[in-house]
């Protein structure tokens, strides 16, 4: 995808938004010069930095994801795969600006009773781990289906102990850790690692890493919430 195609999906993506957005600001509070003018500057800044966000993970990340998903499956031991899905699941959950705006808004509402880096590092373990487990799954042909209904039971057990703050947020920190930063290096991941054996079934395979990595976080907050709850 060259830059002229990569802006014109990010226009798609923000321009309706935008216009949205300029309808209800001149509706509900009239039309403010001011308001308005840090409005566009912003939505001008948002647009230049997904551009040049998606050109970097378009020639680089996905690449690099691509590549080492391959190399590590044919040439490391199962320590070492699942030592590394577990380091880039964590890294890359804790650069994940949707989870520090997380972690920072429950720190803020709950007057500090709990240090946002300790929801922080708890979310990270949860996709590290998940995403090890995901690797485990592919090399082993264990179904996903069984991995996920142990784990959504494991889910609904901990939640019946677990305080309803934490309930809710636990599934929120599911969603902020699908985020620009995790989700483009854990897909391109899972396509090299599942493109070693080149056939149409395990193809399928590289699909489920996210939604398997995502379970973690909620695990992750329960733990916590009972922890700590």
């Amino acid at each position: 995808m060259n830059t002229k195609d990569t802006l014109t999906e990010v226009l798609k993506s923000i321009l309706p938004i935008t216009i949205v957005i300029i309808i209800l600001q001149i509706l509900l509070n009239g039309f403010i010069l001011e308001n308005f003018i840090s409005f566009i500057l912003g939505a001008v800044l948002t647009t230049i930095g997904f551009v040049l966000f998606l050109i970097g993970v378009n020639n680089s990340l996905l690449p690099l994801g691509e590549y080492i998903g391959k190399t590590i499956i044919t040439n490391s031991k199962l320590w070492f795969i699942l030592l590394f899905g577990f380091t880039v699941g964590f890294a890359a959950t804790i650069a994940e600006p949707g989870v520090q705006i997380l972690a920072n808004q429950f720190s803020e509402i709950s007057n500090d009773f709990l240090n946002k880096y300790v929801m922080i590092i708890f979310i990270a373990f949860g996709v590290g781990i998940f995403l090890g487990l995901s690797l485990l799954r592919f090399i082993f042909g264990i179904s996903l289906r069984k991995i996920l209904l142990i784990s959504y039971t494991l889910v609904f057990m901990l939640a019946i102990f677990s305080p309803l703050e934490f309930l809710a947020v636990s599934f929120d920190s599911s969603g902020v850790t699908t985020g620009p930063m995790a989700v483009p290096f854990i897909l391109s991941l899972g396509i090299g690692v599942t493109s070693v054996k080149g056939t149409k079934k395990e193809t399928h395979e590289s699909f489920g890493f996210i939604g398997l990595a995502s379970v973690g976080p909620i695990l992750a907050v329960l733990i916590l919430g009972v922890i700590f709850g």
